[in-house]
Parts: C-alpha cells; sequence; structure tokens
C-alpha cells in the first residue's frame, strides 16, 4: 500500500507527523477516508476522532474539537484548536479518555457527530 504524509498542527505545536496508510477525518458534512493519491480538497473539520492508519498497520486515535483539513496527493494536513492523542498502549489510558471525552464536551453543542465521537472513545476503554 502507498504511504501519504499526515500532519496534526495544534496552536500548542505539531502533534502528529508520519507517513501513514490512510486516514478517517470528521469533516463538517461527515466522516471521510483518505488514502494516498487523494484529490486536493480543503474542509472544515467538525469536532470529533481522527482515526490514522500507521504505516506498521497499528492504529491511533486523535479527538479533536474542530478544525480544518487540506488534502492533497501526498500529504494531509490538519489544522485543529485543540487535540488529545489517544493511544490504547499507553500507560495512562484512562486519563487520555478523560481528556478527550472533556475536549468534545467543550466543542460545543451536542449533536451526531459528538456523539459518535464519544462512542469511538468509549470503545477504545
Amino acid at each position: 500500500m502507498e504511504l501519504m504524509k499526515l500532519e496534526i498542527v495544534t496552536p500548542l505545536g505539531v502533534i502528529f507527523n508520519d507517513e501513514i496508510k490512510q486516514v478517517t477525518i470528521p469533516g463538517s458534512e461527515g466522516e471521510f477516508g483518505v488514502l494516498a493519491g487523494h484529490a486536493s480538497l480543503v474542509s472544515l473539520l467538525d469536532a470529533g476522532v481522527i482515526v490514522i492508519e500507521t504505516k506498521e498497520s497499528k492504529e491511533l486515535s486523535v479527538a479533536i474539537n474542530g478544525g480544518y483539513v487540506k488534502v492533497e496527493e501526498d500529504k494531509t494536513l490538519c489544522v485543529v484548536d485543540g487535540a488529545v492523542a489517544i493511544d490504547a498502549e499507553g500507560s495512562d489510558l484512562a486519563t487520555a479518555l478523560a481528556n478527550a471525552k472533556e475536549l468534545l464536551r467543550k466543542a460545543g453543542e451536542s449533536n451526531v457527530g459528538i456523539a459518535s465521537a464519544m462512542s469511538k472513545i468509549d470503545r477504545l476503554a
């Protein structure tokens, strides 16, 4: 499988910058997946969970509270207001899950996207 670069940036700095196989992103019009060679686009992001498949076929999740994404054929850039990485193998998973839920709660109105993101976070627990 062809790889592409993914970068996730917050006001505090870069939280992810690596080559990946694919990423699923919570766009303002619904979730969408991106693979290498995807058509170029720019989209708003809703609060939700970015799901990343690394080049080692490991799945990572990052809860976000909104922003925008710029997709190019070989690179995807997510600029987000806030993010919490959720590492299922981490030693402090409970804290990461609680922080992710709090980030989503602060994102604003309760809607289907936030409910879906909360469900994804609960499944990681």
